[in-house]
């Protein structure tokens, strides 16, 4: 068998080996994030959040067919397009490898011999598989996210390249270019990050057609490498579409012509220029105008994908993000405009004074008959700024953060030098190297460790190396032994991988470079870009799986490392064997045995069940009020795909701020009625009542809320504040609020059972907790006056506290979510406390909810994880709030429940905490043997994690995880009176003397 055939033939068999591992360990229906919004989306082909997805939806789409009518496989099918694109990405890695790895060892005429090619495939292997099994892309191939169809385009693109290479010398090798700007324009069509392999494609061009280059011609190439990224990134994305919406504006409010008409002539005009261009370059034989005008096109070409969300947002789904219908909401959509600007070369710190606030252009929206003003976008100017602004966000939690982090007191004004310093130590170091040695190292669990800490660190499993960095390990607890994502790699992936560059630098400098322009861009120059908050939502590794791409070629290339260093005095044929099989055993085969148990999800399915539960424990013709992206996307997902509960209406807090958002919540959608809002269009639309601040009047009393509605929505000046600059806005006058209640409204419908109607209050009275009141606020004021409570209200229960508006003694938590009831104030012993509504929470938790079978699941992934102690504190909430009323035989019944379903490994230190308030219940249910195991179990744990915080505090000589020796500590003193309590006194003994022993080996660092 010749060379060409072993090449294609192994290459697939890359493919079906990562191909098998992805459908085996995939997510069997929704995941958690933004999968419940794509799925959602592509299925019913809706508008996602920006800058979109139009290719992944219409693929997704595709995919979904295969479930023939199930919906509840629809999931699954499009998660399985995820686990064939990323599979196919192994394919061209493979051929991306072996193409490097040929022309660096083969010169031109010479036959490849056996030994020859036993290493490139090999290199081949290795390469691939690592790459499949890395820790980032495994995860991203399991479920229906952007970035598994993100790597196979840029797997395809750098192919591609290399094809081109190898044939470069044939008059029709520029096809191969060409195919390469028509893929990465499909690519913007997935996700962005594909455009940042553009230096190394024109470098590889350039090393091609200029076998000698000097260091002028490469900097010069690099400076139009980056022009070229920026041309695309912004000439064709935004200021394309920037353009055509000008040109709309200037026909419709200038010339009174038709929406739309603009665009057309635009459009007209590009096609016109591109099509002069490539037919003069042809004639006046202009080899490289040819090939930039079509390469250019194809671009274009790939781009116009996007052209489907302006179809699909003319229909108006009910998922519609932006409501890109025209010309300037489509730009607002691709310019990510409701995310905002941050800066990046120059700019503000956390801490610098605002001085001013300049206009720094024009809104527009799409009025009757033309385009209107929608304000003026607009920034601040500050007193002082500095190079390379790292620290800039003034949020609270940020502005701590950076003080915290970098030792700086209130007072200290970062420089350009602690800008650096943060971020190559926090930035780069923590929000990437991490992430980099969590593929290639190892990794210590699957905690978040984005604040820093212990938590979620990479980890080697070289004892003494990682006790150098972490600390004594030798008594590693529960936490990370016990943790499916403890993966050790003992730095064998890092070393081959190193081994495989230095090889590809001295072999073949050129390429070398390539691969390392690629690894930077998609790494590091990510980190510099991005210019990222500290403190975001969830790990960002995903983002950076382009560097550990290119790093995977050069694990591959290890095998010719190996081989020339370490066997070179084997005969050729067995080094490249020898080489081949450890490097195969040392990195593939290692990272797929330790990384299997914490990819596998094909036993979990919770987020898909909490969903559900969150729409089947509202009553009938309900409004759901959610806020973030796990109590919102995976909801949207069962409602658009599964149509479960479509009676619901599902308000996300976090949109209601859009004129877009508030139009479609005064449409119908599904089976559920539009919104009762009476405020028009008129008074929401952009660039209206955006944000209406509070002035204190010293109105004492509260104050009808319907009474505030009409001042918030007066065009009276008189109902309005005065700015600086002469303008008038609306204002909020107090923030005492009031609701009359009907007593007969709320009897009549079911509101509140007849039985209750004695705690029916003659008002709700609260106190509004915000400094201003924004549109979505003002929509939701409008809502809960016209409401009369026609409609039963939800706020979810994972929400931030601030969401609630101040109406936290009004709602009574039935399960996931909390019911606004019109009752007399209960009285709660502390302000954490909650109100329960004990029937409909007991009947939710005990007949209507499922669990995701996280009691047996092989796997919990970390958000599934936290959810689990989400699902403890529920069921201890119930059980402590039904002996408390007497109902003793319900409460061993939800006692009964939670052992059904709740895990019995304690998967954070969040569950561990939980499960204090069951044990409690225990006791009081004389449920004695049980009680005492669960406070077996929990000190055992405790002591675990405590010996092991003891060990590193002593061999670091300071206190470490201060924050999780204080809890641990904190619940195991109220275990020792809790047992006293119950007159458990030899436990209790035990537990006091277990905390004397804990304290007395924390005690030397007390004072720290």
């Amino acid at each position: 068998m010749n060379y060409a055939k072993i090449n294609t033939i192994t290459g697939w068999l890359c493919f079906l080996v990562a191909a098998t591992a992805y459908i085996l360990t995939l997510d069997q229906s929704v995941s958690f994030w933004d999968c419940g919004e794509f799925i959602a989306s592509a299925f019913r082909m809706q508008v996602v959040h920006q800058p979109g997805a139009p290719i992944v939806s219409m693929v997704q789409r595709l995919f979904s067919t295969l479930a023939f009518g199930d919906k509840t496989m629809v999931a699954y099918f499009m998660n399985l397009a995820s686990a064939l694109a990323s599979a196919g990405t192994i394919l061209f890695l493979f051929w991306t490898i072996t193409a490097l790895a040929k022309k660096t060892i083969i010169k031109n005429g010479e036959e490849i011999n056996t030994s020859k090619t036993i290493s490139i495939i090999g290199a081949g292997l290795v390469g691939a598989l690592a790459y499949a099994f890395s820790d980032s892309f495994w995860f991203s191939a399991v479920e229906a996210e952007v970035y598994a169809m993100s790597s196979l385009c840029t797997a395809i693109v750098f192919w591609g390249i290399l094809k081109w290479e190898s044939q470069a010398q044939d008059a029709k090798a520029d096809r191969w270019l060409l195919f390469v700007a028509y893929i990465m324009g499909l690519s913007i069509g997935v996700h962005l990050l594909n455009l940042l392999a553009i230096p190394a494609l024109i470098f590889a061009y350039y090393f091609k057609k200029y076998p000698k280059p000097s260091w002028q011609g490469i900097l010069k190439v690099f400076m139009i490498s980056i022009g070229t990224l920026a041309f695309v990134q912004f000439g064709i994305i935004q200021y394309l579409i920037s353009s055509a919406a000008n040109f709309d504006y200037f026909f419709v409010n200038n010339l009174g012509l038709g929406f739309g008409t603009g665009i057309l002539f635009f459009a007209i005009l590009v096609i016109g220029s591109l099509s002069y261009g490539i037919i003069y370059s042809i004639r006046k034989h202009k080899r490289a105008m040819n090939l930039i005008v079509l390469f250019t096109t194809l671009l274009i070409f790939g781009y116009s994908s996007f052209a489907i969300l302006i179809i699909r947002a003319h229909a108006k789904p009910n998922l519609n993000n932006t409501n890109p219908e025209n010309a300037f909401n489509f730009l607002s959509y691709v310019n990510r405009s409701q995310y905002g600007d941050r800066p990046l070369l120059y700019g503000e710190n956390y801490n610098s004074e605002k001085i001013d606030i300049k206009e720094t252009g024009q809104l527009y929206r799409k009025g009757k008959d033309k385009y209107e003003s929608a304000g003026t976008k607009s920034e601040y100017v500050f007193a002082d700024k500095t190079l390379a602004p790292r620290m800039y966000s003034d949020k609270a939690e940020h502005a701590n953060f950076y003080k915290n982090y970098m030792g700086f007191d209130d007072s200290h004004k970062p420089t350009l030098s602690d800008n650096l310093s943060y971020m190559f130590s926090f930035q780069t170091g923590q929000m990437y190297m991490r992430y980099f040695m969590w593929n290639f190292v190892g990794r210590q669990d699957n905690e978040d460790g984005q604040l820093g800490g212990r938590n979620g660190a990479w980890l080697s499993g070289v004892k003494p190396l990682d006790a150098l960095r972490l600390g004594n390990q030798t008594n590693l607890p529960p936490s990370i032994t016990e943790n499916k994502a403890y993966n050790r790699f003992f730095f064998l992936p890092l070393i081959i991988g190193l081994i495989g560059a230095i090889w590809h630098f001295k072999r073949n400098q050129k390429d070398a470079g390539i691969i390392g322009l690629l690894f930077v861009f998609t790494g590091v120059a990510i980190v510099i870009y991005l210019n990222s908050v500290p403190i975001e939502p969830r790990e960002r590794d995903y983002a950076y799986v382009g560097s550990f791409y290119a790093f995977a070629i050069w694990i591959g290339l290890g095998v010719f490392g190996l081989k020339d260093w370490v066997f070179q005095k084997l005969s050729p044929t067995k080094a490249s064997i020898f080489a081949s099989l450890i490097a195969l055993l040392s990195v593939p085969v290692l990272m797929a045995s330790q990384g299997w148990d914490d990819h596998d999800r094909s036993e979990s399915h919770l987020a898909h069940d909490m969903a559900v539960n969150y729409l089947k424990s509202c009553a009938p013709n309900a409004i759901l009020f959610t806020y973030g992206d796990n109590d919102t996307y995976p909801v949207w997902y069962a409602q658009e795909v599964e149509n479960v509960r479509p009676d619901v209406r599902v308000v996300n807090l976090s949109l209601f701020t859009a004129d877009w958002y508030i139009d479609g919540m005064k449409r119908k959608q599904n089976q559920s009625a539009p919104l009762p809002l009476t405020i028009k269009p008129e008074q929401y639309v952009a660039g209206t009542r955006d944000v209406m601040y509070y002035q204190d009047y010293k109105i004492a009393q509260p104050v009808e809320l319907k009474d505030i509605l009409e001042v918030l929505l007066s065009d009276n000046d008189q109902d309005k504040a005065t700015m600086s600059d002469g303008s008038k806005y609306n204002i909020l006058p107090t923030k005492n609020l009031k609701l009359t209640v009907n007593p007969k409204q709320v009897l009549d419908t079911g509101t509140v059972p007849k039985e209750d109607a004695g705690r029916i209050a003659s008002a709700m009275e609260w106190t509004y907790e915000g400094n201003y009141v924004s549109k979505g606020t003002l929509a939701l004021f409008d809502l809960l006056t016209h409401n009369n409570w026609k409609r039963p209200i939800y706020f979810t229960s994972a929400m931030p506290k601030d969401q609630y508006l101040g109406l936290d003694k009004y709602l009574y938590t039935e399960g996931l979510n909390k019911r606004l009831l019109p009752l007399k104030p209960d009285h709660l012993e502390t302000e954490n406390d909650e109100l329960i509504n004990p029937k409909p929470m007991f009947h939710n938790l005990m007949s209507v909810y499922g669990y995701g079978n996280i009691k047996h699941a092989n796997h919990l992934d970390r958000q599934s994880a936290d959810d689990v102690t989400y699902v403890s504190n529920m069921f201890g909430g119930l059980a402590s709030t039904l002996i408390n009323q007497g109902k003793t035989i319900e409460g061993k019944q939800v006692v009964n429940k939670y052992f059904e379903v709740i895990p019995e490994k304690f998967y954070t230190m969040r569950q561990v905490v939980s499960s204090f308030y069951i044990t409690e219940s225990l006791y009081r249910l004389n449920d004695l043997n049980r009680a005492n195991q669960m406070i077996n179990k929990s000190a055992s744990h405790i002591d675990k994690e405590l010996t092991y915080l003891a060990d590193v505090s002593e061999s670091k000589s300071q206190l470490v995880s201060e924050q999780n020796v204080r809890i641990y500590l904190t619940y195991l003193a109220q275990m020792v009176r809790l047992t006293e309590t119950f007159k458990q006194k030899e436990l209790s003994k035990k537990l006091e003397d277990q905390y004397n022993n804990l304290i007395g080996r924390f005690s030397p660092f007390a004072s720290s």
